[in-house]
């Protein structure tokens, strides 16, 4: 027997914990956001060639994935508050650091501490999403949760190159350590988040309960769908300037991708409670592949001035299945994995996304260098395709209330 958490009426924000939770989405991913382009910069000032400076996002990413699979037992020993605090700290702290050496071994080394943080936030902060509300509200938590997250991304990733040269780098290590402004917040949130001393273990919503192989077998389907279109979403936002002629042009397809997938992932989650988010999936999927095409249709040659229209719209396109399919893929995977294992579905989620979008650079230059990047973008509309069959099946129906286990 489980109890559940009252429905609050009225707007999502009204709901306990939920301003803090977009204080810590907003502030951490401000730390990630605003570094994210400008640290390998940094590497390359200190004498660093390209292949080092490709090293200090990856190594980022890396200990990233490393990091999440250990974060829902990180939650059970320490506790939410303790648990996001930490990330924040290491999230943040060492972006200040930064100004210490552009050498390319302690901006590796920063990096990797920087990931470890990351991986807590991320983790955490989804798992909390959908903690803090009732189960019939969860598609409008993660919406909301997205928004905060995505306005750092919108804003503060596409100018920090351009704050770095126009003003210098530190600026941006400052804005960068903007997550430790977000510790309180951590710990107001974690209140309303569901403890190991107060929760028994048959509870639902324990943090972090130990997942076995059927839950990570259920976690196969949202993931597949998840890697696709972060795959080409990573692709896109990599090799923008190389497809088209100038700067600016680069600046407004990645900008419209950006703002429409803010503005759909946190749309989308209200009508996923709704109509249920299995629904929904495969639409956007569809759109996916339709945006993708139109994409690799367009830089079979290098997008010139002429082709402006066109391009911002594939670019929109893309973004909207982007955004729509990160948080409807969230929703199935909390869903598929049941309620006592938020911490493994958050985990997996997010070691998917930062996979994808890692590979999806990797992929798409591979193919690019001998067969250019028509082609290398045609690939990823095909590998959203192939995941149709996947976002079709078992779509279910409305997100199950609370105390029910979810399929």
């Amino acid at each position: 027997m489980t109890t559940s958490r009252p429905e609050v009426p009225g707007s999502i924000w009204a709901v306990p914990g939920m301003t803090a939770l977009a204080v810590v989405a907003f502030t951490g991913f401000s730390g990630y956001a605003a570094l994210l382009p400008v640290a390998p910069l940094w590497a390359v000032r200190g004498g660093a060639d390209s292949a080092g400076a490709g090293l200090v996002n990856f190594v980022l990413l890396g200990t990233t994935v490393a990091t999440q699979f250990f974060v829902p037992a990180l939650i059970r020993r320490l506790g939410w508050g303790h648990a996001l605090a930490l990330g924040m700290v290491l999230l943040g702290a060492p972006a200040l650091l930064h100004v210490v050496s552009d050498a390319l071994a302690p901006t590796l080394a920063l990096s990797a501490v920087r990931g470890v943080g990351f991986g807590i936030l991320t983790v955490a902060a989804s798992a909390a999403a959908v903690l803090v509300v009732s189960a019939g509200r969860r598609g409008a938590a993660v919406g909301a949760y997205s928004l905060a997250l995505s306005v750092p991304n919108v804003i503060l990733m596409p100018s920090g190159a351009w704050v770095a040269q126009a003003w210098g780098f530190g600026p941006v290590f400052v804005l960068s350590a903007l997550p430790l402004l977000g510790v309180p917040a951590c710990y107001l949130l974690g209140r309303h988040l569901p403890e190991r001393a107060t929760r028994g273990p048959g509870h639902a919503d324990v943090p972090g309960a130990a997942a076995g192989a059927s839950t990570y077998r259920a976690l196969v389907r949202p993931t597949l769908v998840l890697l696709a279109i972060t795959l080409a979403g990573g692709a896109l936002i990599t090799f923008a300037p190389q497809l088209v002629a100038t700067g600016w042009l680069a600046a407004a397809g990645l900008f419209s991708l950006g703002l429409l997938s803010a503005v759909t992932r946190w749309r989308v989650g209200a009508l996923a409670d709704r109509v249920g988010a299995g629904r929904l999936v495969w639409p956007f999927v569809l759109v996916a592949v339709v945006g993708l095409a139109w994409v690799a249709w367009l830089v079979r040659t290098e997008v010139g001035e002429d082709r402006v229209v066109p391009w911002v719209l594939a670019c929109a396109l893309v973004g909207v299945a982007y955004g729509a399919l990160q948080n409807l893929t969230m929703l199935r995977a909390f869903e598929a994995a049941g309620p006592r294992r938020v911490g493994a579905a958050s985990a997996v989620w997010n070691a998917g996304f930062d996979a994808g979008t890692a590979v999806g650079a990797v992929l798409v230059g591979t193919v690019a260098v001998g067969a250019g990047f028509g082609v290398g973008t045609a690939i990823t509309a095909v590998l959203c395709l192939l995941t149709l069959p996947l976002a079709l099946g078992r779509r279910g129906g409305r997100t199950p209330q609370a105390g029910v286990r979810s399929p």
